[in-house]
């Protein structure tokens, strides 16, 4: 999956604004309270550097300087406490630029949110056959057919506007990456703001991981420059690289290149367990969702939608 976007650079304690009348006048009293909590939130993450091992995947980050990664445990309390996602065991790990935590909170910065499929090989030979843009008009059908769903379970609805970068693939490597621009909206139809989907998937022997950048839409043209150096520092540990693959004992995946940029599609069709949950990651609705200060993270943000 970002996943996953950015909090607004005013800030939690901006939010206030948002409150209503009898929460905001105990908003003096709640502000210092408030922010102490979300400094000690992020003073708690442990941010590693330089080579990273990821045991659940085989595979193994090379971070170069300027980049840093949030451990499984961690990257999920970011999802779930920070951004108010569903909780998702599923989450490995989190790359973010730099070493400073608070880059979460910014507006202008970007998260990419790392998970493996093991579903077995997932075969290259549909790659130079697909037709992306008639994918593209599937993928967004998809999108307007379950957006009664997402709404009914209080998350925003989401249009895709179209490729923010189209899908490319790399066949020395094994990486496809793609971005998709996404627009959201409300029950009643107003405009809730856009996020970039960043996707990158590198395949391997036994599956494939996923690299989830959520920013929003601004900052394609710093996702679009970072997102080279993410794809050269993953890779799986030698013996589960994509060329290791042997077809009399290993897996055959049930879906190939097209499947893995469909997403929904695929998964109406069976072959994805769950949709792309980084799509709920777009913090802003937790601002406007803020209805109490005080107490710990369940109850600041508990509420995902206004």
């Amino acid at each position: 999956m970002k996943s996953k976007s950015i909090w607004p650079a005013w800030g939690m304690l901006a939010a206030l604004a948002w409150l209503p009348l009898a929460t905001t006048a105990r908003a003096d009293e709640g502000d210092a309270a408030a922010q102490a909590k979300v400094e000690a939130f992020l003073d708690s993450l442990q941010l590693q550097s330089g080579t990273v091992a990821v045991p659940a995947a085989q595979a193994t980050l090379n971070l170069t300087p300027g980049y840093a990664f949030l451990p499984a445990k961690d990257a999920q309390r970011v999802l779930t406490e920070l951004w108010s996602n569903p909780p998702d065991d599923d989450v490995l790990g989190m790359i973010v630029p730099g070493r400073d935590p608070h880059v979460l909170l910014d507006d202008d910065s970007w998260a990419v949110v790392v998970t493996y499929t093991g579903e077995g090989y997932v075969s290259d030979e549909d790659a130079s056959k697909i037709d992306y843009d008639d994918m593209l008009k599937d993928m967004q059908k998809a999108d307007r057919d379950d957006n009664a769903a997402r709404l009914k379970q209080g998350y925003p609805a989401v249009d895709l506007v179209g490729w923010a970068e189209p899908p490319r693939y790399d066949a020395a490597s094994h990486k496809l990456y793609w971005a998709r621009d996404l627009k959201f909206h409300k029950a009643d139809g107003s405009d809730s703001g856009r996020t970039l989907n960043y996707d990158i998937r590198v395949l391997g022997r036994q599956g494939y991981l996923s690299l989830n950048a959520v920013a929003p839409i601004e900052q394609l043209a710093q996702v679009r420059a970072d997102m080279p150096q993410v794809l050269a520092m993953t890779e799986f540990d030698a013996g589960q690289r994509y060329a290791d693959y042997n077809p009399r004992t290993d897996k055959l995946a049930a879906y190939g290149i097209g499947a893995l940029v469909a997403g929904g599609i695929a998964a109406k069709a069976g072959l994805f367990a769950k949709l792309g949950v980084m799509l709920l990651a777009l913090k802003k609705f937790v601002v406007i969702g803020l209805v109490a200060i005080g107490g710990l993270f369940a109850k600041l943000f508990k509420r995902r939608q206004a």
